[in-house]
């Protein structure tokens, strides 16, 4: 049965797993573990471990039966499919010397794999690469994978980095970056998608920065021997501080915990003779009861889900394009969305209200009239956050409200009739750079920000309208800045990787990045100001960052960049998505993803040098990016051939 119910959370990480001992009984593994243990699934073996393929004897015709552990039909289809991850025996080793022992372990993969397939098993858990190198290994795993269905492979790995403080241990010198054999593996596969990891959690874990790096990667599940438990003061297992923290990282990430090993705690060590007599009762409690009891405490001690990470679950790591306002007309449904924001519109509303006061001092209030113009003024939020301002400060205003969807034209002068708003607003149906207005205006106010500030065109928008503001006049946003971060991100890499071309490695796509590694801070890339300073100011842009990898990351692997932005509306009133001063509770804009055609591998404490551009042309804007260090990369979207914005 699941851990818990916790609000909005549906996700598999609710299911706890024990690996089972090899058993021909099916029937009876899964009653003993799933109706006695509690818990939801088994990885089990599904050949005998004794079994070697240069040990059986042919028949006269070359062939002789398969050793498998009974037949498919002692289970239901739903049953294999629902509560067994089948386990491929431990003791293969492909890169072995030893020739025989090559070919069997070669031969025995490719028969329980072919074997879980025929039970349309969800999952197999592969053993760890043994020794350091795993060509042969990976080789016939890729070859697999090439004709498997939708069977996930977890490659288990066990969570092990040899810490620089560490180093005067004399057994560190033989641990290896459990990351780099994981690296090795999926390189040699190619990054395919159904190759995922089991990670084998140890009693003891490498730096939080180390860590970190895993989430960015496809790990489906966490196996924690009971080795790795403490034993608290009533004699119950427990787990360390940094344990807790890492499962419960693990639980909103999706990824499902085993156990494995046996009872070593004494209130855990029951009647475990149960499971060899076969005899199941109430009386006969699992000998891993206690651990999934734990499990399920973690679980259920972890607050509920806010209301704005439940509505944003169905896009976590879902590529979107981005909008194109200036081409393309909104629909009703997009503006609704955007209008439900309500944190961006208090924040526009206090900008307006600091510059009306600014504008207008308090003996002048009854006698002055402020001429303030919304240019792209949608369905009227603005305008409306506009005028609560003027009647919270006691100031006057005249408002324009200029749109060039003739569509939201219509919803604007329907709002304005109901709400009685027709001697204080006037409707203008024309896009800003062309409009000839009739008076300049003190505030200009605007919403044309993307999730990398000047990416829906901004500044080309607000160039054109420049020209109607009053020379000391006021522009909401005064200023933005995108900001760019380095990411792991193996599902949004294999998402791209799926369409098999080279134009969707040049886009830049709308995500909300979830299963990520952040492998260094935010730096910032292009900056905009309004009004401008000079009309010889030009909107192209180009930018060189470094990014300092931590010495205690360990190595990672680059999949590509997420993209955030600033805003200053107006003096101390920002508004933006960049992670460390992000506004909260805001849902308006997510995160933007530039992928890398080839991930880049960096080393610990290595720079990663990389390279922007802000490209204009005649009717386009696009954007160029490469990595110049610690190797090169192809200059992405080369005169914007596969991703732009239209003018």
């Amino acid at each position: 049965m699941p851990l818990g119910e916790r609000l909005g959370d549906k996700s598999e990480s609710r299911y706890c797993g024990v690996e089972a001992e090899f058993n021909d009984d099916m029937p009876h593994v899964l009653a003993f573990n799933l109706s006695s243990g509690g818990f939801d699934f088994v990885i089990a073996p599904l050949m005998d471990p004794a079994y070697r393929p240069s040990l059986v004897k042919k028949d006269s015709l070359g062939s002789g039966p398969l050793p498998f552990a009974g037949s498919d039909l002692v289970l239901s289809p739903s049953q294999w499919s629902s509560h067994v991850v089948g386990k491929i025996s431990s003791w293969i080793d492909l890169d072995s010397e030893d020739e025989t022992i090559r070919i069997d372990s070669e031969t025995t993969l490719k028969q329980e794999i072919a074997w879980a397939s025929h039970l349309s098993l969800q999952a197999c858990l592969l053993p760890a690469p043994k020794g350091t190198s795993c060509a042969n290994y990976a080789r016939c795993v890729n070859q697999i994978l090439q004709s498997l269905s939708n069977m996930q492979l977890w490659l288990r790995i066990p969570l092990v980095k040899p810490d620089d403080d560490d180093s005067t241990d004399t057994n560190s010198v033989t641990l290896v970056d459990s990351w780099e054999t994981w690296n090795s593996f999926r390189l040699l596969c190619e990054h395919h998608s159904q190759l995922s990891i089991a990670l084998d959690i140890l009693s003891t874990l490498p730096s939080a920065n180390s860590l970190r790096r895993w989430f960015g990667e496809p790990v489906r599940a966490a196996i924690i021997n009971t080795d790795s438990f403490l034993t608290n003061a009533r004699g119950y297992p427990c787990l360390s501080k940094r344990h807790q923290k890492l499962i419960t990282s693990f639980f909103n990430h999706s990824m499902q915990i085993i156990i494995s090993g046996k009872s070593v705690h004494p209130k855990a060590c029951v009647d475990a003779d149960a499971f060899n007599n076969h005899s199941i009762s109430d009386s006969h409690r699992h000998p891993l009861r206690s651990y999934l009891d734990y499990v399920g405490y973690l679980y259920q001690r972890m607050d509920p889900l806010p209301e704005q990470e439940r509505f944003e679950l169905g896009y976590r790591d879902f590529l979107q394009s981005p909008l194109q306002p200036l081409m393309d007309n909104l629909e009703a449904q997009t503006y609704e969305t955007f209008e439900k924001d309500a944190v961006k519109y208090i924040q526009y509303q206090r900008a307006v209200s600091k510059a009306l006061l600014d504008r207008v001092p308090d003996e002048e209030a009854s006698v002055t009239t402020t001429v303030l113009m919304v240019v792209g003024a949608g369905r009227g939020p603005l305008v409306r956050a506009s005028l609560e301002a003027a009647e919270e400060t006691g100031r006057k205003l005249k408002v324009y409200a200029v749109e060039k969807n003739p569509n939201a034209v219509v919803t604007l002068h329907a709002l304005i009739k109901l709400e009685g708003w027709e001697d204080t607003v006037t409707v203008v149906s024309c896009d800003m750079r062309y409009w000839v207005a009739p008076e300049k205006a003190d505030i200009l106010v605007s919403e044309l920000l993307g999730s990398f500030g000047d990416n829906e065109l901004s500044p080309e928008c607000l160039d054109g309208a420049q020209r109607f503001l009053k020379q000391d006049g006021i522009s909401i946003p005064s200023s933005y800045t995108s900001f760019l971060q380095p990411m792991t991100a193996s599902k949004l890499y294999n998402d791209v990787k799926a369409h098999k071309d080279l134009a969707h490695f040049e886009t830049a796509y709308v995500v909300k990045i979830h299963n990520a590694a952040r492998l260094a801070p935010c730096q910032p890339v292009f900056t905009f100001s309004h009004p401008k300073n000079s009309d010889e100011e030009r909107n192209q842009r180009y930018k060189k960052l470094h990014f300092a990898i931590p010495n205690d990351t360990g190595s990672a692997m680059v999949h590509g960049f997420a993209g955030y932005f600033d805003a200053t509306l107006y003096k101390d009133v920002h508004l933006g998505i960049e992670p460390s001063t992000a506004t909260p509770n805001m849902f308006s804009w997510f995160a933007i993803f530039f992928p890398l055609r080839t991930p880049i591998c960096v080393d610990p404490g290595s720079k990663l040098e990389v390279h922007f551009w802000r490209c204009c042309g005649p009717s386009k804007v696009w954007y160029e990016w490469c990595v110049a260090s610690p190797s090169s990369s192809p200059i992405h979207n080369s005169n914007g051939r596969s991703y732009w914005v239209g003018l």
